[in-house]
C-alpha cells in the first residue's frame, strides 16, 4: 500500500453504478430516467432520457479494478454511493422507488465481492417519505449499509421541509448516515452557461441545504442521525457567520429577541459532518474549524474527473496526526452505527 495520510484510509466519497442500469418498469414516458448502456466489457454510456450524459468505465462497477486503485493509493475501504444523477428525487415516486431498490441490490452485490474493502450508501425515493423510510430501513437493517445518499433538494422542496421529518426521525433511530450530495441536473442553468456549474453551483447547492437544516432545527433532538455534506460542505463553512447574522436580523424584524447562541447556524454546525474534498488545505482548515476535527472524513469523488488524486493529497499540508485522523479514524467512527453518547467528543 501507499504511504502518508492515505495509508489505511477510509474514502467516504466514491460513486458506483451498474453498467446495466435500466429505467424502472413503472416509468413515466415524460420523465428522463438515467440508464446505462454497455459499450464493451470495460465501458458504458450513461443516458438521461435520450441525452448522452457521460461515458463511464469499469471503475464504476468492477470490484477488482477499484481495489487495484485503492491498493495503489493506500485506501483500505471505499464507501460507494449512487451517481447523483440517479437519485431522481423529482421523478414519479413509484419509478423512483423501483430504481432505488435496484441500485441498492447492485451496491449490496458489489460490497459482497469484497466486504472487507467496501461499504455502501444506498438510494431512497425521498419524494415519497414513507417509501424512503422503508428503503432506509432495508438498507441499514437488511443490507448492512451505514446509511444512504440524498440530493440537496427534492423537487421544489428543501431537505429542511417538515415533510421530511419522518425520514430524519428514522435515520436518527437507526443511527444512520445521510450523505448529502448536490445533483448537477438540478443546478441553475445560467451556471452552466458561464461554465461554473461544477465550481460554484454544486458548492452553493450544498450550502443552501446545510443552512436550511441548521436554521430549521431539523437535527435538534435527533442526536444519532449523522448528516455528512459532500465537498467539504460546499460554501457553507464560509457563509455560516452571515447565516447566523441573518437569523438575528429576521428575528428582530419579527419583533423577537436575539436568537439564542446555541440555536444559531454557527453553533449548530458541529452537528454536521463533511468530507475533505476541497482541493485546498486553506479551505479544509476552515471546514475543520466549523465542523470540528472529529467530524471531517476523507472524500475523493472516485472514479470521476473531479476526483482527488492521489487520495488524501489535500491532507499532506496538515499535521500528520490530524491527517491520519481524517483519513482513517474519523472514517471508521462514521462507519460505525452507534449512539451519539458513544461517539468520541468533537
Amino acid at each position: 500500500m501507499g504511504s502518508g495520510p492515505g495509508s489505511g484510509a477510509v474514502d467516504w466519497h466514491t460513486h458506483a453504478v451498474s453498467p446495466d442500469l435500466e429505467a424502472p418498469d413503472r416509468q413515466d414516458a415524460d420523465y428522463a430516467w438515467p440508464v446505462a448502456e454497455r459499450v464493451d466489457a470495460t465501458r458504458a454510456t450513461m443516458w438521461v432520457g435520450r441525452r448522452r450524459y457521460r461515458e463511464i468505465d469499469d471503475r464504476c462497477w468492477s470490484a477488482s479494478r477499484r481495489i487495484a486503485d485503492m491498493d495503489a493509493e493506500g485506501v483500505a475501504v471505499q464507501v460507494v454511493s449512487p451517481m447523483p444523477v440517479t437519485l431522481c428525487h423529482d421523478a414519479p415516486p413509484g419509478g423512483a422507488a423501483a430504481l432505488a431498490r435496484a441500485q441498492n441490490e447492485f451496491f449490496a452485490a458489489l460490497v459482497a465481492e469484497a466486504p472487507d474493502r467496501f461499504r455502501a450508501l444506498g438510494a431512497v425515493p425521498l419524494q415519497d417519505v414513507d417509501a424512503a423510510v422503508a428503503e432506509l430501513r432495508r438498507c441499514v437493517l437488511e443490507l448492512g449499509f451505514p446509511g444512504v445518499e440524498v440530493g440537496t433538494r427534492v423537487g421544489p422542496l428543501e431537505l429542511a421541509d417538515p415533510s421530511f421529518d419522518p425520514f430524519f426521525e428514522a435515520a436518527d433511530e437507526l443511527g444512520a448516515v445521510v450523505f448529502v450530495h448536490p445533483v448537477d441536473e438540478t443546478l441553475d442553468p445560467r451556471l452552466a452557461a458561464m461554465g461554473v456549474a461544477f465550481g460554484a453551483g454544486m458548492p452553493n447547492e450544498t450550502a443552501v441545504a446545510g443552512a436550511g437544516l441548521l436554521t430549521a432545527g431539523t437535527l435538534v433532538g435527533r442526536p444519532d442521525v449523522r448528516v455528512c455534506l459532500a465537498h467539504g460542505g460546499g460554501a457553507l463553512p464560509a457563509i455560516l457567520p452571515r447565516v447566523t447574522k441573518g437569523q438575528n436580523i429576521a428575528a428582530a424584524a419579527a419583533g423577537r429577541g436575539p436568537v439564542p447562541e446555541a440555536d444559531t447556524a454557527l453553533a449548530r454546525a458541529g452537528r454536521l459532518w463533511a468530507d475533505s474534498l476541497t482541493y485546498d488545505a486553506t479551505s479544509l482548515r476552515l471546514v475543520l474549524d466549523r465542523f470540528g476535527e472529529g467530524h471531517v472524513v476523507l472524500g475523493t469523488d472516485y472514479p470521476f474527473a473531479a476526483r482527488e488524486a492521489p487520495a488524501g493529497a489535500v491532507l499532506h499540508d496538515l499535521d500528520p496526526s490530524l491527517g491520519a485522523r481524517i483519513s482513517a479514524v474519523n472514517g471508521e467512527t462514521l462507519m460505525t452505527r452507534t449512539t451519539a453518547g458513544e461517539l468520541e467528543p468533537r
